[in-house]
C-alpha cells in the first residue's frame, strides 16, 4: 500500500472531469446509435422529425462516440499517465482546466449543430469552421499541458504510453488544419479549398488515420499503462513496444486510399494504400501479441478478475479488425465488401470491440484510484457488464458481416442476358432480419454502459475509507 503523502501532488480534479464525462458521452453516443439502428430496421423511428432523421443523428452518433466519448477517455486518461509515469503534477493546471470546459463545449456545439443540418458533409469532419477554430485552439491547449509535463519530468525514461499519445496528439492536430482548409461564406457554412478527387483523398487520408491515430494509437497508450497495471507485470516486451510504436506510425499515415478502391483516384495510389495496409498487420499484431502476453504467468486473472477480461477480450477484438482491416483492402475483396454492411461490421469491431471495452477497462482500473476508493463498488456489475458488452458486441458484428457478404454477392448476381439477379428492394428484404439483431445486439452493449454508469457513480459516492487510503498498488 502506497502513502499518498508520498507521493507527488497529482492533480486529479481534471482526470475525474473527464473521466465522469466518458461515461456521460457513452450513454448519450450509444443512445443515439441505438435509435438509428432502430431507424434502420423500422424507418417510422425517426418519428418524422428532420432533426432525428438518419442524415442528421448519424454524425452526430460518430461525433458523440469517437470525440465526446472516446476523446474524452483520451485526454483523461492521458493526463493520469504522464502525471505518473514522469512523477511530476500537470502543467498549467488552469489550461488543463480549459482544456475541459473547452472540449465540452465543442460537444455540445456539435449536439446542437449537427441536429439542425450544418455540416461540412465530410465524414468524422462535418463540424462547421467556427468549431473547428475551437477545436483547433482547445487541441493546443492540450499539447501545451501534456509536452510540457514531459518536459518536466523527474525520470529521464519516457514511459511508451506517453509516445502513443504524443504521437495521437500531433497526428491529429496535422490531420485536423489540414482536412478542414475551407473558405468561410457564412456564420455555419463554408466550402473546402480543395475539390473533386483531391478533396477525396485529403479527407480519406484524414478519416483513416482519424482511426489510426485517434482510435488506435492514442488507446494503444492506455493499452501499455492500464493493462500492466492491473496484471500487476511489467509489460511483456518492452523492446517490442518501441519497435511496435515506430512501425505503426510510419505505415499508418499511408493507408487511406484503400477506401477509394475502384475510384477516380489514380490506380497506383489505390495500389499503394493497399499495400501499405497489409503491411500494418505487422505492427498491429505485435502490440496485440505484447498487450496479451502480459499476462504470462497470471493467466488465471483472467478467471477472477473481469476487469483483466474486459482489457485482454479489447485486444483481441483489435487483433481481429486489425487483420480484417487489410484483408478488406485487398482489390478483390473490396470489390465485395465496399458499401457493404460489412463494412459497418468491421467498423463496430473496432469500436465497440477494441476502443469501448478498452476504455471501459481502464476507467475500471482508474475510477477506484481517482477517489481513493479500494476497489469498484461492485465486481459482480462489472463482470455482468463484461458478458453484456461482450455478447452485444458479438450480435451486432456477426450480423453485420452475414449481411454484408449476402448484400454484396446478391448485387453481383446477374442472369445470362446481363441483368441483374436481384432488384434493391429484395436485397433490402432480406437484411431486414440482420437488421434486426444488430439492434438487439446495440440496446444489450448499451445496457452494460448503464450499468458501468451507475456502478462508477456508486464507487464516486462511497464513502473513503477509514484511513482515507486505497489498498491498490499504483505505479
Amino acid at each position: 500500500m502506497q502513502n499518498p503523502a508520498a507521493s507527488p501532488p497529482y492533480n486529479y480534479r481534471v482526470v475525474r472531469q473527464f473521466t465522469v464525462m466518458t461515461v456521460v458521452w457513452g450513454i448519450v453516443g450509444m443512445l443515439v446509435g441505438v435509435l438509428i439502428a432502430a431507424q434502420l430496421a423500422w424507418p417510422w423511428f425517426n418519428f418524422e422529425t428532420p432533426w432525428l432523421s438518419f442524415g442528421r443523428i448519424r454524425p452526430l452518433h460518430t461525433n458523440a462516440v469517437i470525440f465526446a466519448f472516446g476523446g474524452s477517455a483520451l485526454i483523461g486518461t492521458s493526463y493520469y499517465v504522464v502525471q505518473r509515469t514522469c512523477q511530476t503534477t500537470l502543467a498549467f493546471p488552469k489550461l488543463a482546466g480549459f482544456t475541459f470546459w473547452g472540449w465540452t463545449a465543442v460537444i455540445v456545439a456539435a449536439a446542437i449543430t449537427l441536429p439542425l443540418g450544418y455540416t461540412s458533409t465530410h465524414e468524422y469532419a462535418e463540424l462547421e469552421w467556427p468549431i473547428d477554430i475551437l477545436i483547433t485552439v482547445v487541441w493546443v491547449a492540450y499539447a501545451v499541458v501534456f509536452f510540457t509535463t514531459i518536459a518536466r519530468r523527474k525520470m529521464e525514461h519516457i514511459y511508451v504510453a506517453n509516445w502513443f499519445y504524443g504521437s495521437f496528439i500531433i497526428a491529429i492536430a496535422l490531420l485536423h488544419i489540414f482536412n478542414n482548409l475551407s473558405v468561410p461564406v457564412s456564420f455555419m457554412k463554408s466550402y473546402p479549398v480543395f475539390s473533386g478527387t483531391i478533396d477525396a483523398m485529403v479527407q480519406w487520408w484524414y478519416g483513416h488515420n482519424a482511426v489510426g491515430f485517434f482510435l488506435t494509437a492514442g488507446f494503444l497508450g492506455m493499452m501499455y499503462y492500464y493493462v500492466p497495471i492491473q496484471a500487476e507485470r511489467p509489460i511483456y516486451s518492452y523492446r517490442l513496444s518501441i519497435v511496435h510504436f515506430w512501425a505503426l506510425i510510419a505505415v499508418y499515415m499511408w493507408a487511406g486510399p484503400h477506401h477509394l478502391h475502384y475510384s477516380a483516384l489514380p490506380d497506383w495510389a489505390q495500389s499503394l494504400g493497399m499495400v501499405f495496409s497489409l503491411v500494418l498487420l505487422a505492427p498491429s499484431w505485435g502490440g496485440m501479441i505484447n498487450g496479451i502476453m502480459t499476462l504470462s504467468g497470471a493467466w488465471y486473472k483472467l478467471r477472477t478478475d473481469p476487469i483483466i477480461r474486459f482489457l485482454i477480450v479489447a485486444l483481441s477484438f483489435y487483433g481481429m479488425s486489425t487483420f480484417e482491416g487489410p484483408m478488406m483492402s485487398i482489390k478483390t475483396v473490396n470489390a465485395l465488401s465496399h458499401n457493404t454492411d460489412w463494412t459497418i461490421g468491421h467498423v463496430h469491431s473496432g469500436a465497440l470491440g477494441w476502443v469501448s471495452m478498452i476504455t471501459m477497462g481502464s476507467l475500471y482500473v482508474l475510477v477506484p484510484r481517482l477517489y481513493n476508493r479500494q476497489a469498484m463498488y461492485s465486481v459482480g456489475w462489472i463482470n455482468t457488464h463484461f458478458w453484456l458488452a461482450t455478447i452485444g458486441t458479438v450480435l451486432y458484428i456477426a450480423s453485420m458481416w452475414v449481411s454484408g457478404v449476402m448484400q454484396g454477392l446478391m448485387w453481383r448476381a446477374v442472369n445470362p442476358d446481363g441483368t441483374l439477379t436481384f432488384s434493391f428492394i429484395q436485397e433490402m428484404e432480406e437484411r431486414f432480419p440482420y437488421y434486426v439483431v444488430r439492434l438487439l445486439g446495440g440496446i444489450i452493449f448499451f445496457a452494460g454502459m448503464l450499468l458501468m454508469a451507475w456502478n462508477v457513480y456508486k464507487t464516486i459516492r462511497e464513502e473513503k475509507n477509514r484511513d482515507g487510503e486505497s489498498n491498490l498498488a499504483e505505479a
